[in-house]
């Protein structure tokens, strides 16, 4: 069995790390917890963002070498229980650094919060409800 407090780590490709942590920093909220500063060849270009003492993060790669294309599928989902209804300000700050709302695939989703495509093509849902 895997421990409570084990740290999750969400990796994934992004075609402009600038343009991510526009959304997931200035927009959701989220600290950088680390990023390369220099580029070095042979090395992916990392930034990984997440709460600051939280017990996960992303991080979002780019290999400017060798770029893996992100492929988001509408199933990829990103999901914040936030346990009320997302605030009109954090939908608008999302949108003004890079999202785009858009109607979730599963109308659960509708129902029960706010979808929005962060620059790369994955959906963050802000429900409204709360988990367990």
């Amino acid at each position: 069995m895997i421990d409570t407090t084990v740290h999750v780590r969400v990796a994934r490709p992004s075609r402009d790390l600038a343009a991510a942590e526009r959304f997931y920093v200035d927009g959701l909220g989220l600290d950088v917890l680390w990023r390369t500063t220099e580029r070095v060849s042979g090395k992916h270009d990392l930034l990984m963002v997440g709460p600051k003492d939280g017990s996960w993060h992303f991080e979002l790669t780019r290999d400017p070498e060798h770029p893996v294309e992100p492929t988001p599928t509408v199933e990829d989902l990103f999901v914040l229980y936030l346990g009320e209804p997302a605030e009109q300000s954090l939908i608008d700050r999302l949108t003004a650094a890079g999202g785009t709302r858009v109607a979730a695939h599963n109308p659960y989703w509708d129902e029960y919060g706010v979808t929005i495509a962060d620059p790369d093509g994955y959906q963050l849902v802000l429900c409204s409800r709360t988990w367990g």
